[in-house]
């Protein structure tokens, strides 16, 4: 019988033959070599390849310098900067007496420390505008040399000038103008015109 055909067999099996679940699992062993649970285990270990895969392939095809590229951290600003008026100076750090003629002025604009955020020229050496423009800055007051993108503006020193919704002011370094009363006088006809007050000699 074992060189029978199937037509032949029919002949003599009557009722139709039928695998029960757990032969159906012997036979999947026998001819795949695994069981239906590790079947499933290799199908989801091959998907995750090849997700990785795209995945690598997706950052190789990325340009190089994107793919090494740092990530930055937000420019940091001291001060509180309640009212988004920033005083970007050349000097690392500002002394006294450049303090006190700071303080001084912004006092008799109607403004306090307290709404100000000082930021060091240096702070500022390979950040994009984009960075700046994050800061969010209402006004800008900028003292001295700057290496920044800042510098493109087409702006004239001790002029205002508007750009989008910030007003920029810019001025000699601050530790020139507390040293020369001309200059402190320029600065602060600019600044009485910047916080709209009524202009005159201090």
């Amino acid at each position: 019988m074992e060189n029978d055909s199937l037509e032949s067999l029919q002949t003599f099996l009557e009722d139709s033959i039928f695998l029960l679940p757990e032969d159906q699992k012997k036979i999947e062993q026998s001819l795949f070599g695994t069981s239906e649970s590790q079947v499933a285990k290799e199908i989801v270990a091959v998907e995750k390849t090849a997700d990785l895969s795209a995945e690598t392939l997706e950052k190789s095809n990325l340009p190089e310098e994107i793919q090494s590229a740092p990530v930055l951290e937000p420019i940091q600003v001291r001060g509180n900067f309640t009212k988004g008026i920033l005083v970007l100076h050349e000097e690392s750090s500002l002394n006294s007496e450049v303090m006190d003629m700071l303080v001084k002025m912004l006092n008799a604009c109607g403004h306090s420390m307290t709404e100000v955020g000082l930021l060091a020229a240096e702070s500022l050496e390979n950040r994009s505008m984009e960075d700046f423009q994050a800061l969010n800055a209402h006004v800008v007051l900028k003292f001295g040399r700057v290496k920044h993108p800042i510098n493109q503006l087409p702006i004239t020193p001790y002029e205002i000038h508007t750009e989008g919704e910030t007003e920029y002011l810019f001025a000699d370094a601050l530790t020139s103008i507390s040293e020369d009363k001309t200059l402190k006088r320029q600065l602060w006809t600019s600044l009485q015109l910047l916080f709209n007050l009524s202009t005159g000699s201090k």
